[in-house]
């Protein structure tokens, strides 16, 4: 098959990565890609928002599946009209990435299918949600009901704080995305990521992961984009997993196909472990980001065959297989992120890092000058290490960080911290 991978950061490097190993692509394309997809296929320059060039690419390469990384593209129909020209595309239609490009869509969603999740209200109107914020007080959840890029949303730990979020949103700081605020209680538990693919009708279990967001150790300084993450995650239980499967996962998808918009793709549920069991904090419609570069590793099911199977609706008779080692990836990010860094300083010791046994270098915001890498992003790369336990997957990541020569980036040094804090208890 020829095969089309939209996207350009470390989830579409990871996802390139295991696309390439399988039997069944013959040829990957990466529009826009970076340095690392480079290294699985060929990246294209292409505009991934102007779709009629992206399907006449399609057919001018015959082009088998797309699969699309993030989720901009969904939310805008791109499968939509991909499937419209007759090209097999893998992800939700526009209509069903709401549940990603909409936390209000989300909400409303778990109210009608009784799907365990945090009390919230929704706000156009500033005073009215100050308003809201007042009577209920801190701490207290603000979110953009919008795409943000993962700066969306705001654990207030003040009622300062909620109003300076509010203020900053309604002010038009993220854009569209904060015109509408979804205002949530403050769940209390232990995070976790859990993933399953949908082909509409049939839901399969992937695995668990767990993300890292806050930018310094200890989960200190702002929210990010995901500053490191590992899988499985212990704390997702076997029975916590089926648990979730049928009072989230399940759910959800029947609701979409009961409203007419069948959701089809892979099924991100955002979680917290409460004294109550699991809630929904949020879903996204697509592989997490860095997320993906633990799940990969790990997969040991073709994952083409998986995509197809989702696309063509046959989960029904699919099964997905895990090899029985952990993985942990770390963040290496541009001083200043998530505000305000500087692109362009060069970074040394990639291939070095590369090189150490069950260590895996996903590239996230870098370009290349040459024979030299450059940064090109807030978070640039993904070092990822395999091992029998996180504490082992840990130590191999943090071999590979110490390999590379970057004065202008920074890495939390503690991803995985609950896990290894457990297994040395």
């Amino acid at each position: 098959m020829n095969i089309l991978l939209i996207g350009s950061g470390g989830r579409e490097h990871a996802l390139a990565w295991k696309i390439s190993a399988s039997p069944l692509c013959d040829r990957l394309f990466t529009a826009p890609g970076n340095p690392g997809t480079a290294q699985c296929g060929e990246n294209v320059a292409l505009d991934t928002t102007d779709h009629a060039a992206v399907i006449a690419f399609c057919d001018a390469q015959a082009i088998d599946l797309v699969v699309v990384g993030p989720e901009a593209p969904l939310v805008a129909g791109l499968v939509d009209d991909l499937t419209a020209a007759g090209i097999r595309a893998f992800g939700p239609t526009k209509a069903a990435a709401q549940l990603e490009g909409s936390k209000a869509f989300t909400k409303e969603l778990c109210v009608e299918a009784d799907i365990p999740t945090a009390a919230f209200a929704r706000f156009t109107d500033e005073a009215a949600a100050r308003a809201y914020v007042a009577e209920k007080g801190a701490p207290i959840v603000i979110k953009a009901d919008g795409l943000a890029a993962g700066k969306g949303v705001v654990v207030a730990m003040s009622l300062v704080e909620a109003n300076e979020a509010l203020a900053m949103m309604f002010a038009g700081g993220l854009g569209d995305a904060g015109a509408e605020v979804v205002i949530e209680e403050c769940l209390v538990g232990e995070e976790a990521s859990f993933f399953a693919l949908s082909d509409g009708t049939h839901v399969v279990a992937l695995a668990s992961a767990q993300d890292h967001k806050r930018a310094f150790d200890g989960d200190e300084g702002p929210n990010t984009g995901g500053m490191g993450a590992y899988s499985p995650a212990p704390v997702l239980t076997p029975a916590l997993e089926a648990e979730v499967m049928e009072r989230i996962i399940r759910p959800t998808v029947a609701a979409m196909k009961a409203r007419g918009t069948p959701y089809k793709g892979v099924l991100y549920a955002g979680l917290m472990l409460t004294a109550d069991g699991p809630k929904l904090i949020e879903y996204n419609a697509r592989f997490g980001d860095p997320e993906c570069q633990v799940l990969m590793p790990r997969m040991k099911t073709d994952l083409v065959a998986a995509l197809l199977a989702t696309v063509d609706e046959e989960l029904g008779s699919f099964d997905v297989r895990w090899w029985d080692d952990a993985a942990l990836t770390v963040v290496m990010a541009a001083n200043g992120y998530p505000g305000a860094y500087q692109r362009g300083s060069e970074i040394g010791g990639i291939e070095a890092a590369d090189a150490i046994e069950n260590v895996i270098v996903f590239h996230a915001g870098t370009t290349q000058d040459g024979p030299r890498y450059l940064a090109n992003g807030g978070r640039v790369l993904n070092i990822t290490g395999l091992g029998p336990s996180i504490t082992e997957a840990q130590r191999l990541a943090y071999k590979a960080v110490a390999a590379i020569d970057w004065p202008e980036g920074f890495c939390r040094g503690d991803i995985g911290w609950r896990v290894v804090g457990r297994d040395k208890a």
